[in-house]
């Protein structure tokens, strides 16, 4: 069993980051704005601007990478540390509709309550999101790497897209994270089994 740590006990813990302390990324929490699939701020007063040192390490690998083959994006972290009691609300709010699969059961728990996930995407020279096909949170099949190509064939998605959604997961993938089979923003930073086993979770 891991060991827990109250998210308000987190600053000044050795084991834990700043989002601010990664160079060359930019951060707009979603969780921490009306603007995610809930349609309501669900951190607030909680500081989540945080990661565990060895997804921010990784993280810092992914902007190196990233920087030396296309200095014209930047990565954008839409969601990393998220306590407990929020997976809890999110797990709450899709009680009764078919969409549960998108969310890990707080029994369980989410690997972002270890401070070991990562919600990206990149932005453009500008500032501007790239266009991935669905937006941050979109629960639908849209938004499934693992059917890329049956949706490019299909005209669902353009190439372009999914180019887009390649240099992301190539920036991601060669730094140590892992993706998911249905959203293309989510990235695990080592073994979902051995972080549950041995990281701390954030309550």
């Amino acid at each position: 069993m891991s060991s827990t740590i109250d998210c308000e006990a987190i600053p000044g813990h050795p084991d834990f980051r700043r989002l601010d302390s990664i160079a060359g990324v930019a951060v707009d929490l979603r969780y921490a704005t009306p603007d995610n699939f809930v349609g309501r701020d669900l951190y607030s007063p909680l500081d989540c601007n945080w990661l565990h040192k060895n997804a921010a390490a990784a993280l810092e690998r992914a902007v190196a990478w990233l920087t030396e083959r296309r200095p014209d994006y930047t990565l954008l972290v839409l969601d990393a540390l998220r306590p407990q009691r929020v997976q809890e609300q999110l797990w709450q709010a899709l009680q009764g509709t078919d969409l549960l699969g998108y969310i890990a059961e707080p029994g369980r728990g989410s690997i972002h309550s270890f401070g070991m996930a990562l919600d990206v995407t990149l932005l453009d020279a500008q500032g501007r999101e790239l266009d991935m096909g669905t937006g941050f949170d979109d629960l639908s099949e849209r938004s499934h790497p693992a059917k890329e190509a049956e949706l490019l064939a299909r005209g669902e998605l353009n190439a372009q897209q999914v180019e887009n959604r390649r240099w992301l997961r190539d920036a991601m993938l060669q730094a140590g994270f892992h993706g998911i089979n249905s959203e293309w923003w989510h990235f695990d930073c080592g073994d979902r089994v051995l972080v549950r086993r041995d990281y701390t979770r954030v309550l």
